[in-house]
């Protein structure tokens, strides 16, 4: 009953599989879609963890994308790891889904490699909330805005919808500017 429990929260140690060994599970595009109605400013988008293209091919549609990396090629993009990265990433904003396990040092890497003023978004669990250390990232880098998901986008593992075609999990879109330090406020989308 535990274990039940904990894989319907969506706690990634105690799912009933494996993990994927890079932590990659796909966002549906209707993610990026959503984003872009509640964010149509952002502009010359970096996907650093762009898998397939999932949500990448969504920016590109609209003209927004300007760069797209993975740590694996997974047949779109460029191979990166985005870490590692060292040079500022100049007037254009970041938006990911990230890896969970390294979403924070996403953030915090991601943040630093944009000018002020730009946007950082990242596609995460609404539990990313939780936890002493990432209280302390959002005192020390409070988000803009917390778009919740009212109804339930799925991630799905490797990228396979037609296997992982439904999520008990809630994610959010996190959206950071870059030297904001007001409060953050929380809305909700579709």
């Amino acid at each position: 009953m535990k274990e039940s429990l904990f894989i319907n929260i969506g706690a990634s140690n105690h799912s009933k599989n494996e993990r994927q060994p890079e932590d990659y599970y796909a966002s549906e595009p209707i993610a990026g879609k959503l984003l872009l109605e509640v964010e149509p400013d952002l502009s010359n988008i970096w996907e650093t963890a762009c898998g397939e293209g999932h949500l990448a091919k969504v920016f590109n549609e609209v003209g927004k994308l300007r760069k797209a990396t993975d740590l694996i090629d997974r047949g779109y993009g460029s191979v990166e790891d985005f870490l590692l990265h060292k040079e500022p990433y100049h007037n254009g904003d970041i938006v990911t889904n990230p890896p969970y396990k390294y979403a924070q040092e996403f953030v915090e890497h991601a943040l630093s490699k944009v000018d002020e003023g730009r946007k950082v978004c990242m596609f995460l669990k609404v539990l990313f909330l939780e936890g002493q250390k990432r209280k302390e990232l959002f005192v020390k880098y409070p988000p803009k805005t917390i778009y919740i998901s009212s109804s339930r986008i799925n991630c799905a593992k490797n990228g396979d919808f037609k296997t992982y075609n439904s999520s008990a999990i809630a994610y959010a879109w996190y959206v950071w500017e870059k030297g904001y330090r007001g409060e953050t406020v929380i809305k909700w989308i579709n």
